[in-house]
């Protein structure tokens, strides 16, 4: 007889901010309300122990949701005005990043003083923007001169669907942060940027922004010749830095699932 060993996996502890997130999602469950405002998030957090509330409902991809909300196929949107809702739509909420089938593009430069001295989004792009990686990118054209509009923060009021048109939301001057804005001939790029490689992302992060300028375009208050969002993010890579661009637009400028790749790129910085 041979002694059988059982080998067992360690689970990681779940963190706070899960833990939070759970707690509100069976408070709506049990109220048959799948709608919460910063309130409760503000209860629930304190009493978890959680000291950001504010970064609670801020879930940039699927890995944030906790399994107990995502086996469900529920997702948090906002509403503005402190109000959130969990929707049945994770599916069209969350967006796997398409495969870089093109060669990679080699990137001689010189590191400047401030190049890639914290990892924040504001850095890597200003280094994408800088050594005119997002030039050759977005208008194959490294003496283009696009106009650049730093990050901002900026209201949004309206509706727009999801999916199949099920679900309709509708926001009440919702707060979104926009990292960086590019304006060429008429073509308007907004950018979410992100300093690691996640395979997914939440599509509201370039939605809300493509659907604030769309708007001014609606209403005549700007003239676009085209809007569309840039993705970018930057990692480690063989030493490296590695910084990959996915363009998108959205066919259908009210609905969230209507996202469509246009291209997308992956650059190595080389120091000379």
């Amino acid at each position: 007889m041979t002694d059988t060993l059982e080998v067992t996996k360690e689970r990681k502890p779940v963190s706070k901010k899960k833990r939070v997130l759970v707690e509100i999602f069976a408070h709506c469950e049990n109220a048959n309300n799948y709608t919460f405002d910063n309130a409760l998030v503000q209860q629930i957090a304190t009493n978890q122990g959680f000291g950001n509330a504010y970064d609670v409902t801020k879930i940039d991809n699927s890995s944030i949701l906790p399994d107990e909300i995502s086996k469900k196929g529920y997702c948090v949107a906002h509403l503005g005005e402190g109000k959130h809702k969990f929707i049945k739509a994770a599916e069209h909420w969350f967006h796997e990043f398409e495969k870089i089938e093109t060669e990679e593009i080699v990137w001689p430069y010189r590191k400047s003083v401030l190049n890639e001295t914290d990892t924040s989004e504001s850095n890597i792009l200003s280094v994408g923007f800088n050594q005119r990686i997002i030039h050759d990118f977005l208008y194959e054209d490294i003496v283009a001169s696009p106009k650049m509009y730093g990050a901002r923060r900026t209201k949004y009021t309206g509706s727009y669907s999801v999916g199949g048109g099920d679900e309709t939301l509708t926001c009440t001057k919702l707060q979104m942060e926009i990292d960086l804005t590019t304006e060429h001939l008429g073509a308007i790029t907004v950018f979410e940027g992100k300093n690691k490689f996640p395979k997914d992302f939440s599509v509201y992060q370039i939605y809300h922004p493509f659907l604030y300028f769309q708007k001014l375009h609606d209403n005549k208050q700007i003239v676009a010749k085209e809007i569309n969002c840039c993705y970018l993010r930057r990692g480690i890579v063989g030493g490296d830095s590695v910084i990959r661009l996915h363009l998108y637009t959205f066919t259908d400028p009210t609905n969230i699932a209507s996202l469509k790749i246009l291209k997308n790129a992956q650059y190595r910085l080389v120091k000379r």
